[in-house]
């Protein structure tokens, strides 16, 4: 057992990083390089210092590893602190991803250099605390404060309509946030509680249940963000620097996932069960709609923007279907979906850089000039169609078998858009890099740089080693997955029973 409070120090490192870039003041060249060089090595010592967590992490156990609790607030409010099977895979996607955002950043990111770094550090103790956090005002803080780097990295360092992009960003989730406010008071008049492990074993009443559902639920949905909700998506992606698109498509959309799975399902299991139907129509109508829109788009962040629209449709149905291979399915399809999302908008900022334009049209023939980066972008193409052998076919494959065996019909509907992706991904993939290089602006483009090869080529190796092998993360999250869908399954069954004894 861990004698120092190894979760407290990955979470708050980055924060400690953000201090020391703060006290580097000046603006000449030297204090920029400081402040990327401060902001990288604090990535990297977070991400070496969260290894251990995996490496002392026991995946036989169930219950919340790592815990660390202590007077907070009055009246019960804890600092309370834990990660299990379900949490600690999405820590270690932050921490990982982060050095890659802070090197893609490097050229790039000329303009107040200072500020952009420490707002990327801020961001990473919000999003580590929000996977962390076990009582939920804590979590609310940490899920909410998250919102102000990611509106300031957006709006100042964005593209050219950064303003409407991060406002309608902002606005969205903060509407559907202030009605989780008001579950979570509810569930506290209720449990006396808000410690999130005591009140996954309270009996929360059926009415209570109903409401706190679709309170959370409208928090959740609109991170994920789910159809008809998902329109600040594809703003907010377009304008953002390309760090700021990887972030937010890798980890911020993932904590809408996380919400359901942390507290939907085990916290309101019979709410979720009677809501099943209307979250298997709307991810349904996600994954196809989406995927119509992806295939009439002109920028090719757009396209991959509703591209993770589709793919977070496959998600939610795996998620709310309450079977083992649903959620389990639901769990990898978020981690594969970070590193593929995460490195395909990579691949568009490293084009952007050298172009100056994102419009598809632009671009033709890049296999001529740039054949280290046609490869690296036909993997991340290939894993986000779902091809066999790399991680976009495990999820989408464990997603579909935990849905046919709850509802046939959207696991069809679900099939037909694995159809579309392939046309929108393999549509866009010809047209930037096959074809003749007649475009004269294109004949001395470079093909990719070390610090370029540096960010996408560990993204390759996770890419093929977890469609390979994905053991790894499905053995981390068997246990929790196994004790949600049990304690699921047996507060539905019970109702069931009593229902047919009446």
């Amino acid at each position: 057992m861990t004698t120092w409070p190894i979760l407290s120090v990955t979470t708050f490192l980055p924060l400690v990083g953000a201090l020391i870039v703060y006290v580097s003041r000046g603006d000449d060249e030297a204090a920029q390089g400081n402040s990327r060089w401060i902001a990288l090595w604090t990535t990297l010592i977070t991400f070496a210092v969260s290894l251990l967590l995996v490496w002392r992490f026991d995946p036989t156990i169930a219950d919340f590893q790592f815990v660390e609790k202590g007077a907070w607030l009055a009246s019960g409010i804890t600092y309370h602190m834990g990660v299990d099977g379900i949490s600690l895979p999405f820590v270690i996607l932050t921490t990982a991803l982060m050095p890659f955002c802070i090197i893609a950043s490097w050229k790039s990111v000329t303009v107040r250099v200072r500020e952009y770094m420490m707002a990327f550090l801020i961001l990473e103790t919000l999003m580590v605390g929000t996977f962390s956090a076990l009582d939920l005002v804590l979590f609310y803080l940490f899920f909410e404060g998250g919102l102000i780097p990611m509106f300031l990295i957006i709006g100042v360092w964005g593209g050219p309509r950064r303003v409407y992009a991060s406002f309608k960003f902002f606005l969205y989730t903060l509407l559907g946030s202030v009605l989780m406010l008001l579950a979570i008071m509810a569930l506290y008049w209720n449990g006396g509680t808000t410690d999130i492990p005591t009140l996954m074993h309270t009996a929360v009443p059926r009415s209570l249940q109903t409401w706190a559902w679709l309170a959370f639920f409208a928090s959740f949905a609109v991170k994920m963000p789910m159809w008809p909700v998902h329109t600040w998506l594809p703003d907010a992606h377009v304008e953002a620097p390309t760090a700021g698109s990887v972030i937010l498509a890798a980890i911020l959309l993932k904590m809408g996932g996380y919400g359901f799975l942390r507290f939907s399902l085990p916290m309101f299991p019979l709410a979720s069960h009677d809501f099943a139907p209307l979250i298997f129509t709307l991810s349904a109508i996600a994954i196809i709609y989406t995927s119509l829109v992806a295939l009439m788009q002109e920028d090719m962040k757009k396209l991959i923007a509703y591209s993770s629209v589709a793919h977070m449709g496959f998600v939610t149905m795996g998620i709310f279907a309450g079977t083992i291979q649903g959620v389990a399915g639901g769990v990898f399809q978020m981690i594969s979906h970070g590193i593929v999302s995460g490195a395909l908008f990579l691949c568009v900022g490293i084009v952007y850089d050298r172009m100056h334009t994102r419009e598809i049209a632009a671009y033709g023939g890049l296999v001529n000039r740039m054949p280290l980066y046609a490869l690296t972008f036909m993997v991340f193409t290939m894993a986000n169609v779902g091809l066999p052998g790399t991680s976009g076919f495990v999820g989408e494959f464990m997603t579909l078998l935990g849905t046919f065996k709850v509802s046939i019909p959207t696991a069809f509907a679900a099939t037909f858009g694995v159809i579309l992706s392939a046309g929108y991904a393999l549509w866009l993939y010809r047209k930037v890099v096959f074809g003749a290089l007649v475009k004269p602006s294109l004949s001395s483009i470079k093909d990719l740089t070390f610090r370029e090869c540096l960010t996408l080529f560990p993204l390759i190796a996770l890419t093929i080693l977890f469609g390979v092998y994905p053991k790894p993360v499905l053995d981390m999250s068997a246990a929790s997955v196994q004790q949600l869908v049990n304690n699921y399954n047996t507060a539905v069954s019970a109702v069931k029973a009593a229902a047919l004894l009446q």
